[in-house]
C-alpha cells in the first residue's frame, strides 16, 4: 500500500504502480515494525472514518439526503474490510476458530470433522483437514486461529504451533489471526520441515473477499478522469 511507500498513490482509473521500493522489497520482512505503525494508524483512521460517516448518515434528514458525502478514493473498498476486521475480533474464540476453518475449506482443504475440532485449551489445534495437490499428493494441514485484539503473534505461538502439529503429523500448517505477525514469527513459520502459511488481519479480509464468504458484492462505479477538470 502507498502509506508504507510500497505503491504510488492511486489515482481514478489508472493502474497501481510499485515504487522502487516495491520493486526490490522482500514481502517476508514485510512489515517492519514502522511500517506496521503506520498501516495501523491508516486503518484506524478509516475505522474512524467510517464511524463518523455512519453517525452523520443517520442524522442526515431525508430532505438534505441527496447530498454528496465527502469521502476519499478507494474507501468504498477498504470500510467494510475495516468493519469486517471489527467485527471478526468481536467473535467469540470458538466462533472465530469456526469461521477459520470454513475459510480454509473453501481454499481447498476437506476438514475433518473428527480431528482438531473440538477446542482443548493451548495444547491442541484449531482445525484439521487435507488438502489434495494437482498431482494427487494429499498433505495433513493443521489449522490455528488467533482472534486478537491488539498485539502481534510472535515467535513463540509460532514455535508452540509447530510442536503440536509434530503430534498430529501434520506436513504444513495455517496460522489465522486478526492481527499481524512479528519479524521473527515470519522467520519461524519457515524454518524446518513442517512451514506455516500465515494469514493475517489484511490477508484475512482480502481472502474473504476472494472466496465471498457471507458477504454480499454490491456493483458501483468510479467516474474517470475524463469528468474531472484539471485545475
Amino acid at each position: 500500500m502507498f502509506i508504507a511507500g510500497y505503491i504510488e498513490k492511486p489515482e481514478r482509473g489508472k493502474d497501481i504502480i510499485l515504487t522502487e521500493k516495491g520493486r526490490i522489497s522482500n514481502e517476508k520482512f514485510f512489515p517492519t515494525l514502522e511500517e506496521k505503525r503506520l498501516i495501523d494508524q491508516y486503518w484506524k483512521n478509516k475505522s474512524e472514518l467510517r464511524k463518523a460517516r455512519k453517525k452523520a448518515n443517520s442524522i442526515i434528514d431525508d430532505s438534505t439526503s441527496t447530498k454528496a458525502v465527502e469521502i476519499d478514493e478507494n474507501s468504498g473498498d477498504s470500510d467494510w474490510k475495516t468493519e469486517l476486521i471489527d467485527q471478526l475480533k468481536k467473535f467469540s474464540p470458538g466462533k472465530f476458530e469456526s469461521f477459520s476453518r470454513l475459510l480454509i475449506s473453501k481454499m481447498g482443504v476437506r476438514i475433518d470433522n473428527q480431528r482438531g475440532i473440538i477446542r482443548s485449551g493451548d495444547h491442541s489445534i484449531d482445525g484439521f483437514g487435507y488438502f489434495q495437490s494437482d498431482e494427487f499428493r494429499t498433505s495433513r494441514v493443521a489449522i490455528q486461529a488467533k482472534r486478537f485484539t491488539n498485539g502481534s503473534v510472535g515467535e513463540p505461538e509460532i514455535d508452540k504451533f509447530k510442536g503440536v502439529m509434530d503430534s498430529f503429523n501434520a506436513e504444513y500448517g495455517i496460522f489465522i489471526t486478526t492481527s499481524y505477525f512479528t519479524d521473527q514469527a515470519k522467520e519461524k513459520a519457515v524454518v524446518g520441515n513442517n512451514s506455516v502459511t500465515l494469514i493475517d488481519g489484511i490477508k484475512l479480509a482480502s481472502l474473504v473477499q476472494k472466496y465471498q464468504l457471507h458477504i454480499t458484492p454490491v456493483q458501483t462505479f468510479t467516474l474517470n478522469d475524463y469528468y474531472f477538470e484539471k485545475e
